[in-house]
């Protein structure tokens, strides 16, 4: 009997695979969604969301013992899909927020400067990659390429990509929460000065 990639899997594997599969196909989807929509004030939160929930993913894969190949080159799996138009998309949609800065090693703390935009695209290049792998049978390939991509690449950069985007929902919520107080302590003073005029009392300073 001739052994298939699969026959020498365990169950408990392949179903480990299944389910960052599907986490890797749901983050693809969601973001060509989001950059296909171009709703500005929805994709900052989206995108939020979506990077959460595969860093979730990349988290049980590191938290695996390594995975190893079946041989010392990968299989092909053909030519990689054209994701400029992704990273153009996005970039359009994110604007000024686009650009950004971080440390990429905590260890050696020298920040670099960088594009959300490229940064997603580079991401969902990794993960489409491990993708066709797996849809191809090559569960053992695609493991120790989504493993291997995640703590040289993808995963430093979806955590930098999170950090930035809460930055810029905290910076537009906690912002225009100060605002409305400055605007509820301007009316406060108005209204304390008009009563202040009308008993004839000189209002404090």
């Amino acid at each position: 009997m001739t052994e298939t990639p699969e026959s020498r899997i365990d169950g408990a594997t392949e179903e480990f695979a299944t389910q960052i599969a599907d986490q890797v196909e749901s983050f693809l989807i969601a973001v060509q969604a989001i950059a296909r929509e171009a709703d500005g004030g929805r994709a900052i939160s989206l995108l939020l969301l979506e990077i959460s929930q595969v860093l979730l993913a990349g988290a049980r894969l590191g938290a695996q013992s390594d995975f190893a190949p079946r041989a010392e080159y990968q299989p092909d799996v053909g030519p990689e899909p054209d994701i400029d138009a992704l990273r153009l998309r996005l970039a359009e949609i994110l604007g000024n927020v686009d650009t950004y800065s971080f440390v990429f090693d905590p260890y050696v703390p020298e920040a670099v400067e960088s594009q959300l935009s490229d940064d997603i695209a580079s991401i969902a290049t990794d993960l489409e990659n491990g993708l066709r792998h797996y849809r191809l049978g090559n569960i053992d390939e695609a493991l120790w390429w989504w493993q291997f991509s995640y703590v040289s690449s993808w995963g430093n950069l979806a955590g930098a990509a999170l950090n930035a985007l809460l930055s810029v929902v905290a910076h537009d919520r906690l912002d225009t929460e100060i605002a409305f107080e400055e605007e509820q302590l301007a009316v406060a003073e108005e209204i304390l000065e008009a009563e202040m005029r009308e008993s004839g009392e000189r209002a404090p300073r």
